[in-house]
Order: structure tokens, then sequence, then C-alpha cells
């Protein structure tokens, strides 16, 4: 159902306060799955559960379909990374969960806009804001591609691991709406992106929001 490198999100079944926790998968196992520790989405900070602590995981398959399960806190695992040993049910005690909200980061980002054929000049504008399912650009007065129903956004995305990754995501055209001065917002839905882009994507955004909470921009 997931793979190594997918992101999970944990959150405590009983807690004395209400936490979410997301964790990158690092290692399969036979009944379990083994992550790296998870990072408190409020405070940013590494957590520690305690072992038996009993969790509901929600994570996205290749098909973008979104799965809640149960499972529970095993252990620790020290090594080269120190990993978390949670318990992995059968594949049947899957919840499907029907239609994902992803979260909206307001971010200025680069980026390309190029056409689907050649309906415009491919240009360079920035984001308003961004999820991992769209985004709304910022265009520049003047600029007219309100005839166009699909084009192509390049983007490089720099995780805080240092790694750059280059996307091309293929977006439908939702609407153009008028902002100040006569400049516009271009509301943009991705169509079919990868596994790997939306993870990059939700990866992106929550180390973004890590680091806006850190300095108190972000509630």
């Amino acid at each position: 159902m997931f793979k190594i490198g997918d992101i999970l999100m944990l959150e405590p079944k009983y807690p004395s306060q209400k936490e979410k926790f997301n964790c990158m998968v690092v290692e399969m196992g036979t009944g379990c799955v083994y992550t790296d520790f998870p990072i408190n989405l409020e405070t940013g900070k590494i957590a520690f559960l305690m072992d038996g602590t009993h969790l509901n995981v929600t994570f996205s398959n290749e098909e973008q379909a979104v799965y809640v399960f149960d499972s529970e806190v095993l252990g620790k695992v020290k090594g080269r990374i120190n990993m978390m040993q949670l318990l992995l049910p059968e594949a049947e005690a899957f919840v499907k969960i029907q239609r994902r909200q992803y979260v909206l980061l307001h971010v200025t980002l680069d980026t390309a806009v190029h056409p689907e054929h050649s309906e415009f000049t491919p240009f360079r504008a920035l984001t308003e804001d961004i999820s991992a399912g769209g985004a709304s650009i910022r265009l520049l007065k003047g600029t007219n591609i309100q005839s166009v129903s699909q084009l192509y956004l390049w983007m490089a995305l720099t995780l805080k691991s240092g790694e750059i990754h280059y996307l091309r995501l293929k977006s439908k055209v939702i609407r153009v709406t008028e902002k100040e001065h006569g400049n516009m917002l271009l509301h943009v839905q991705f169509l079919e992106p990868t596994k790997n882009d939306v993870q990059t994507l939700m990866r992106f955004i929550f180390e973004k929001q890590v680091d806006l909470k850190k300095k108190g921009l972000y509630v």
C-alpha cells in the first residue's frame, strides 16, 4: 500500500492534548513498518512516542487515494538511522477516505508557465499559494491566457535535506480572478500528478509550515 519514502501522518488515539505528527517510511517489515522519528506539526520538533501508544495513521497511495488505519508504537530501533517501529495491520483493516483536503500554503515560488501546445509564449511568474492539488499564480496586467484550458507549471522545490526536485505539473485552468491594479490570479488544478510529485509537494509544504511556526508566522 505504501513504500519507503512515503509520508505518514500520525494522530494518537487517546491524547492528553490534540497533536499530529509526520514521519517517513524508511524500512518495511513483516507485520510492521519502520519510520524515522516523527516531527510534531505544531512545534516542528522531533517527538518520542512511548511504546504502546495507539495511533490513527493516514497516508496516500500511488492513485492518491487516502487511507487510515489503526496502529501502535512497537518500539525504537537504534542504528545509522534511528527508527520507530509501528504495527502494520492487514490491508483489509485500512479505511479509504473518499476525498483528500490538501493543506494550502501561501508561499512565493518562482514558476515557469508553459502552454500545452503553442497557445502562448512561455513566461515566468510567482505563486500566490500552492497545495499538493493545485496552485494560484500571479499574472501581470495584460497577460492573456483566459482562453487556455490546460498548461504546464515548471518549478524547483528545495527541501531541508538540500535535495532539489524539479516538477513539471500538467494543470487545468480553473478560473482567472482580478486583483488590484489590473493584475490577476490564475487558479489551476494539477492533473494526474505522479505520486512522487504529490509526496514532494506535501513534504515541501510541511517543512515550510514548520519554519513559519517557529517564526510565529503560521497558525
